[in-house]
């Protein structure tokens, strides 16, 4: 896949030179939802006989149209992970636009002859909800009037789950609520957290349950506190393992969340690292004990679960890896 970077106004020689067409959105996630998004836009493009690209934006909108709280909008993919995802689905160009306010402030018109028609779109491909603009003017119902029968317009339904829409907001939702579970069906494969290994008060080492204490990529939402089994990538391999989020209860509690992570049959210092952790399955909530007795039989018993709920998962043979 090749990715073009493009900062408004762009450079004309960035672009791919050929027909293509373009499958716009945001694609926070690459849940089931655009996924099917995507999809339709490279059953286009065969149809037509050219590349199938996706144009999607390096931070969100929000940022330009509204006081935005990172804190409060966390994203559930980097823009790297995004990468990943979209390679997998087959995308033959990503263009990756820088999201400011000279980009923000384009009309309608302007934006659509400048990133569909200027792009070399043949067709342009989007969710029903997909707007480039106040919705009241630019939405997926205003597209044809704009396009002025330069490029195709195809619009794609809604994806629902249990008669609900799917969405990076429900997604998001299911994530703080503790149900990652529902959050991976949701998404169509195993929600992940990308971070760096640090140094922490190194107890689990005296419990017999040492942890790596990740500090997780910034603005990349966590789900809620509590024990999880888990996957964890280090050194290009994957593991199984138990998470947990919390603030170490049982013993001075921590002014800060931390997130430990035990790594199953793994004796390797790790300083450093940048490791991935995919959130397969809540365990429980975070539990303060009486001793520290108690809290290494609660931590066996976690470990025999997980073992058993990870002896099932394959990342190697999940859709997206």
């Amino acid at each position: 896949m090749e990715i073009i970077k493009l900062h408004h106004p762009y450079d004309k020689d960035a672009l791919y030179p050929k027909e293509i067409v373009l499958v716009l959105g945001f694609f926070d996630g690459v849940h089931k939802g655009h996924q099917r998004v995507i999809k339709r836009g490279i059953e286009k493009a065969k149809e037509k006989n050219v590349k199938c690209a996706v144009m999607t934006f390096n931070q969100h909108p929000a940022i330009v149209y509204s006081k935005f709280d990172p804190y409060e909008h966390q994203y559930l993919t980097t823009l790297t992970r995004k990468e990943e995802l979209m390679e997998s689905l087959g995308v033959d160009i990503l263009y990756e636009v820088d999201f400011t306010s000279r980009l923000g402030s384009l009309s309608p018109q302007e934006f659509v002859d400048q990133y569909i028609v200027g792009l070399n779109a043949v067709a342009a491909v989007a969710g029903f909800d997909y707007t480039y603009g106040k919705k009241t003017v630019a939405s997926m119902d205003h597209l044809p009037g704009y396009a002025n029968g330069r490029f195709e317009v195809v619009t794609v339904q809604q994806k629902s789950d249990h008669g609900a829409k799917i969405s990076s907001t429900r997604i998001r939702k299911v994530l703080k609520e503790g149900r990652v579970e529902e959050a991976n069906e949701l998404l169509g494969y195993i929600y992940e957290v990308p971070g760096v290994v640090i140094h922490g008060d190194a107890r689990g080492r005296t419990l017999g349950y040492p942890t790596a204490n990740m500090y997780p990529e910034p603005f990349i939402i966590l789900p809620k506190r509590g024990v999880y089994a888990v996957k964890v990538w280090v050194n290009g391999v994957w593991y199984d393992g138990m998470a947990s989020i919390g603030y170490n209860v049982t013993f001075e509690k921590r002014k800060n969340y931390s997130v430990e992570v035990h790594i199953f049959d793994f004796n390797e210092e790790i300083y450093g690292e940048h490791i991935r952790v995919k959130w397969v399955s809540f365990l429980r909530e975070e539990v303060k004990f009486a001793s520290a007795e108690q809290l290494i039989e609660q931590l066996e018993i976690d470990e025999r679960q997980s073992r058993g709920i990870l002896s099932d998962v394959n990342v190697n043979k999940e859709k997206f890896i």
